[in-house]
């Protein structure tokens, strides 16, 4: 019996190209960073390897603590004392790269219509961003963190999709096993894999993701009115 609904964000709730959103994220980052002496390529370079690192992610780390040492390693111990100009960042720019994002009002409703059903919800978004970033990511989507009984950030995991450990770390932080989840998501290969800890899942089609050009007939799919659908 399904408890908890575990939604992924980027592509899922909020619409986008993943290749648009992170051209527009890295140009803004870069530029406002440059304003400080850094080398606008360097920065790119810095966020990419530290991305690369919290996806390796063994665990006996935060993916926070990952990605600084990471840093530290590329620009130099300095690096860490800049933390809190990258937050500014996100407080007084980052609301600049939502317009490489699309907005679905189905996904809210969905998320608000399925909590007023009694079950749990949570977002399992991969935690590569620091809180503010998803928060923000969040209010694009036309939801809040109070939607949500869980956000995966980088603050608080130690793992990212697809490793099946992310998803362990959610259910044992929910006190559930996964065959009392659902993962609704728009990526085959780091959503659906889910289903491997005896999740169901429902794949959104929408801005799908299927690197692998894996067969979804194999997967409950669709829009958000037939994830509705798929619940009832």
């Amino acid at each position: 019996m399904i408890k908890v609904v575990l939604f992924d964000l980027d592509g899922t709730l909020l619409p986008m190209e993943a290749e648009k959103f992170a051209k527009c994220y890295f140009s803004s980052i870069a530029a406002r960073l440059s304003q400080f002496g850094y080398d606008p390529n360097a920065i790119v370079q810095m966020i990419w390897a530290g991305t690369k690192a919290m996806i390796k992610n063994d665990g006996a780390q935060t993916n926070e603590a990952v990605f600084w040492n990471t840093a530290a390693q590329m620009m130099g111990e300095g690096i860490r004392a800049e933390e809190p100009r990258f937050n500014l960042f996100y407080i007084e720019d980052f609301d600049k790269v939502q317009a490489s994002c699309g907005y679905n009002e189905a996904a809210a409703k969905a998320v608000r219509e399925i909590k007023g059903k009694g079950y749990r919800v949570a977002l399992a978004t991969n935690p590569i961003f620091p809180a503010i970033a998803t928060q923000k990511r969040i209010r694009w989507a036309g939801l809040s963190t109070d939607d949500f009984e869980l956000v995966t950030t980088y603050e608080n995991s130690r793992h990212c999709k697809p490793n099946l450990d992310y998803y362990k770390d959610i259910m044992a932080q929910l006190g559930v096993c996964g065959e009392e989840c659902l993962m609704v998501g728009n990526d085959v290969g780091e959503d659906m894999i889910a289903e491997k800890l005896g999740m169901k899942v429902f794949l959104i089609t929408d801005c799908m993701i299927n690197r692998a050009g894996a067969d979804i007939s194999v997967y409950p799919h669709g829009s958000f009115e037939e994830l509705l659908d798929f619940l009832k």
